[in-house]
């Protein structure tokens, strides 16, 4: 059993919890993820891990209610136990085990869109602790869904906040505020990490792509079991098959396919739409 420490709203329908796990909090890295099982009755739940404490023995995962066991984990709160939690699971950011005196001489550019932003926050505070200098762009549909501004913004060099309606920051999209910032500012960058919604991930990944920029998108959004035993995962990774939960979930954006990839991740679209119907859709 495992315990929630806290828990706190940070948009409709998105939450954190802070939950005890010596073992996973002292071996996570960023980029990694764990498994929520939360009750007997509970599906697996993939959930990256947004930061973790060694010392205080906690991770901290943010979830999107999307279906019946969100929405059981939307109903808990501190004091309450998770079933299982196992992690860490996949492969760390592949900065982790470069040389740290030459990603000191680098600029990175991080992309988040929605929950995406969750994922982006262990990395970039990675290396800020290190003194790697990045840029962030955070982009979400509205001002009430822009989350985590407050920790991104205390380690980037310069947070950008973009909205689709343009009710907070920059209106537009992501990709409009790289164009700015690379396009007519003139600012260089040696590598860009993107982590979002996957059309946001296609687009993004285009955008860099007209800017010789190397990028690295995390395909999070399409796991299912988390131990490439059901197969939901797959994707083709510059012609090869590759499993995002024991391969990944990070890989090179501009070997995606990415039309396959979008794809993959609409398959259960029907199954969540009838989990959100009055008592699960049941008849």
């Amino acid at each position: 059993m495992y315990k929630i420490v806290s828990r706190e709203e940070l948009a409709p329908n998105i939450f954190s919890m802070h939950v005890n796990a010596p073992l996973i909090a002292n071996s996570a890295q960023p980029g990694q993820f764990l498994i929520v099982i939360v009750d007997e009755k509970g599906e697996r739940i993939p959930l990256t891990i947004c930061d973790y404490d060694k010392d205080a023995g906690t991770v901290e995962i943010v979830v999107q209610v999307a279906g019946k066991s969100t929405q059981r984990m939307r109903d808990m709160g501190a004091g309450d136990f998770f079933m299982d939690v196992v992690g860490p699971l996949g492969r760390p950011s592949d900065f982790i085990e470069a040389d740290i005196e030459e990603l000191k001489k680098q600029k990175f550019l991080f992309v988040a869109g929605g929950l995406g932003t969750a994922p982006v926050y262990p990395q970039v505070k990675w290396l800020h602790e290190r003194g790697v200098s990045v840029d962030v762009i955070l982009g979400a549909k509205t001002k009430e869904l822009v989350i985590l501004e407050e920790k991104l913004g205390s380690v980037s060099e310069n947070l950008y906040v973009c909205t689709d309606d343009g009710s907070y920051g920059f209106k537009g999209m992501v990709t409009a505020y790289m164009d700015e910032l690379i396009g007519n500012q003139g600012k260089k960058y040696d590598k860009c990490v993107s982590i979002g919604p996957m059309i946001m991930m296609k687009f993004v990944a285009a955008t860099a792509d007209k800017y010789d920029l190397p990028i690295t998108v995390s395909m999070n959004p399409i796991m299912v079991d988390g131990t490439g035993m059901c197969g939901a995962c797959r994707v083709s990774v510059g012609g090869e098959t590759k499993f995002a939960c024991v391969d990944g979930p990070e890989f090179d954006g501009h070997l995606i396919d990415w039309d396959l990839a979008l794809k993959r991740a609409g398959q259960y679209k029907d199954e969540e739409a009838e989990c959100k119907l009055p008592n699960g859709g049941a008849k």
